[in-house]
């Protein structure tokens, strides 16, 4: 039995047996194709967030699926494991932050509203000179009260909105490991496939199927350092603020900022205006200029230099191919931007060569 050809030979072959009018075959067949591939993105684009992630999480977790796989020898089986494994990795902290950020959501926002209803944050103030002119302005720019209630109510319309999408949430993370199944299983077929489909040789496309694998470790391991970071820093700041459970939100400001558009500031920030609203102004300023600065920073700074490092390029090229691909592509933009800068550049560097190359031959000629 023979073996199937590569695109590149079928292209050979065209090319041969054609001649002129295999032009226009070529033509056809390419517009044809171009025409197919931009179908089928229309119809995977509603389910990029789940492929990018369950892309994602396939890379970081093959290790252990291929550690998984030598014990047990039924593939289905073995798969089947590994994607539990991650679901408890993955969904139960994600769970549990979410569980405790709309209790303690709630619990906060009935506590500031008695607070500004009962004028405890004017007495707060006044008991403090240096920071009373601040209550004083607050009272005479602001409704207070009105603010407070409007805020309330978009707290409760918003958590409303969440249950409401919460269905369609937990369809996305259900199709993400339906899909993680899949790609942890038939990984080598699809690698093959895409050998085959693939005009670039062997070896380039070895060393293209390790760029992406890189690419996708340093996202994911760039993002863990930089939001284990982050957490510490917030926690010491709630333990030295004296502020409840320094531990416990320290982790969840951790947690947090692994979350993409999410990140620290949604604890950091509530605490300081309780602060605020009970009169310690001078410990909410702190606490803003430490959670601004230092733990806001350093998400927009350390992780940059982390992911360009392990990328080898310029922090520049890794900011805008993961902010680009936030802002393109949403939440799976923290994967896609990056993967697809690195085949681009990947694909450039093929380009450059060969250029360079037929360049040479002209000259030897």
């Amino acid at each position: 039995m023979s073996k199937p050809k590569t695109t590149r030979q079928i292209a050979a072959l065209i090319a041969n047996d054609w001649g002129s009018s295999g032009h226009v075959y070529t033509l056809v067949l390419m517009a044809v194709t171009v025409a197919g591939i931009y179908f089928c993105y229309r119809l995977a684009a509603p389910f990029f967030s789940s492929l990018a992630w369950a892309f994602a999480l396939a890379i970081l977790f093959a290790p252990l699926h291929r550690w998984l796989e030598s014990k047990v020898k039924h593939p289905n089986l073995a798969a089947t494991i590994s994607v539990l494994v991650v679901v408890l990795i993955v969904v139960v902290p994600a769970t549990f932050v979410a569980e405790r950020i709309i209790s303690e959501a709630a619990r906060g926002a009935e506590t500031i509203n008695a607070m500004v209803q009962s004028g405890g944050w004017r007495r707060a103030f006044e008991a403090h000179p240096l920071i009373a002119p601040i209550g004083h302005w607050i009272e005479q720019q602001l409704d207070l009260p009105g603010s407070v209630r409007t805020a309330t109510s978009w707290l409760t319309n918003t958590a409303a909105s969440l249950v409401r999408g919460s269905m369609l949430q937990l369809i996305g993370i259900v199709l993400t490991f339906y899909i993680l199944f899949y790609f942890l299983r038939d990984r080598r077929a699809v690698l093959e496939s895409l050998r085959s489909l693939s005009l670039l040789s062997e070896a380039e496309m070895d060393r293209l199927f390790n760029d992406v694998t890189d690419t996708v470790h340093a996202i994911l391991y760039g993002t863990l350092a930089v939001a284990v970071l982050q957490g510490t820093l917030g926690g010491l700041m709630f333990w030295w603020l004296g502020l409840p459970a320094p531990l416990l939100w320290g982790m969840v400001m951790g947690l947090l900022a692994v979350v993409p558009v999410l990140g620290a500031f949604v604890i950091w920030v509530p605490a300081a205006i309780f602060l605020v609203l009970e009169g310690n102004g001078w410990d909410a300023l702190v606490l803003t200029l430490w959670g601004a600065i230092v733990v806001g920073g350093i998400d927009n700074l350390l992780y940059p230099q982390l992911v360009g490092k392990r990328l080898k390029i310029h922090t520049v090229l890794a900011f805008v191919s993961v902010v680009g691909g936030l802002i393109v592509f949403g939440p799976s933009g923290l994967i896609l931007g990056p993967v697809i800068f690195t085949i681009t550049r990947f694909l450039l560097e093929i380009w450059s060569r060969q250029n360079a190359a037929a360049l040479a031959d002209g000259q030897d000629e």
